[in-house]
């Protein structure tokens, strides 16, 4: 049984460098790599939609040189990756609030969030300035200007992930055991693997252990067995 969804929580690209003696930007740059290879091997092995936890919300608190390096990096990545996509049809989703970005690399991602729209079989979703949190008061203020209570399913229809279905399994590395602010309402029955290999060490033999160990889960939706 593969799950539909996935959602992983990149997680250890400083303390593996710190390991190594390189500095973070090192770290977030190996992590880049990783990535890049998980999202191929995500593909390979047929899963539908995954989501990335990229920058959260809190991350701006970070030094600047190292945010400023993140956003190069993130900047080379969608360069990098945009014609893979397309390639292999796989439309790009970004679940977060654009505005922090200049007006330069906001039209970028929006050109490359217009290339992909039209596939609809598999979707890599990179959360990017992002907190659930504030995904949730967004949708419920939607909410409120509508005037009317709310289903579930409609409230759903107003989150970022709109058109996914929720996270079946959610992958944390670096050996952290806690979610972060991330994609809570939509991994409500999620299971949760937490892995010590950092980041960028994570490779597509550790996604297929987790996928083992997902296969092997009994999922009960609050329901008895």
């Amino acid at each position: 049984m593969l799950p539909k969804h996935i959602g992983i929580i990149m997680d250890g690209n400083g303390r593996w460098a710190k390991a190594k003696n390189r500095s973070r930007s090192y770290g977030h740059q190996k992590g880049a790599d990783a990535l890049e290879e998980i999202i191929r091997a995500a593909s390979d092995r047929g899963i539908k939609y995954i989501s990335f936890y990229a920058f959260s919300t809190e991350n701006w608190q970070r030094p600047k040189d190292e945010v400023d390096k993140l956003m190069s990096i993130m900047s080379k990545l969608l360069d990098k990756g945009l014609s893979r996509l397309i390639e292999n049809e796989e439309r790009l989703i970004i679940s977060g609030d654009l505005s922090c970005l200049s007006s330069r690399r906001r039209k970028k991602v929006l050109d490359a969030l217009k290339e992909t729209e039209k596939f609809t079989e598999k979707t890599v979703n990179f959360c990017f300035n992002y907190g659930s949190r504030a995904e949730i008061v967004r949708a419920a203020n939607e909410c409120v200007k509508r005037g009317k209570p709310v289903t579930e399913k409609e409230f759903s229809a107003l989150l970022y992930t709109a058109d996914m279905p929720d996270v079946d399994l959610v992958i944390r590395t670096s050996g952290e055991q806690r979610l972060s602010n991330f994609l809570l309402w939509q991994s409500a029955y999620a299971e949760i693997y937490f892995t010590p290999v950092m980041w960028p060490d994570f490779t597509p033999a550790e996604l297929d252990k987790a996928l083992d160990w997902f296969s092997e889960r009994k999922r009960r939706f609050g329901k008895s067995e």
